[in-house]
């Protein structure tokens, strides 16, 4: 239940929730736990938009889609990731930042997980009719959450340990 509440949390206070997830020490085992649910769970939220192109368009059916999302998501996205946290890291070492190559990489990869749950609602709004503008207020929302919680996470786990 730690997890699920501290995904919550981090909608509200993503910098306190990033302290005490440092505070926990460096656990790479831990950090790649939430990058891979979280790209599990980005991966489930493609299902629904799947569904609907594969009935749109029978000469690609559904599970070719979701074969290809899935080496995507679970394969190839959480690499990438590791890339973007490195990145960030070295921008976050131009701006005097005091973390680590870990806070950073955790700062990311807490963001794609706290992030996930707006996204499953989003996939779950493609195939509810009339729900067009509210699926892409939802979308706009989950983009503005994740990077908001992964910006309040990297200068949390940049700075010198003082939560706001």
């Amino acid at each position: 239940m730690g997890i699920a509440l501290d995904i919550l949390r981090s909608w509200r206070h993503p910098r306190r929730i990033m302290a005490k997830r440092l505070s926990e020490g460096v656990r790479e085992d831990r950090a790649v736990l939430f990058l891979m649910l979280g790209c599990l769970l980005m991966f489930v939220s493609q299902w629904p938009r799947l569904l609907v192109e594969a009935q749109n368009d029978p000469s690609i059916p559904f599970d070719a889609r979701a074969g290809a999302a899935l080496l995507g998501w679970v394969f190839i996205v959480p690499l990438a990731l590791y890339a973007v946290a490195g990145l960030a890291r070295v921008v976050a070492m131009g701006f005097g930042g005091q973390g680590t190559w870990f806070s950073a990489r955790m700062a990311l990869f807490w963001a794609l997980l706290a992030a996930s749950p707006m996204w499953l609602l989003n996939g779950a709004l493609v195939r509810v009719p009339g729900f067009d503008i509210f699926k892409n207020i939802i979308g706009v929302l989950a983009l503005l959450g994740f990077i908001t919680i992964w910006l309040s996470s990297m200068i949390e786990s940049e700075t010198d340990g003082e939560t706001q």
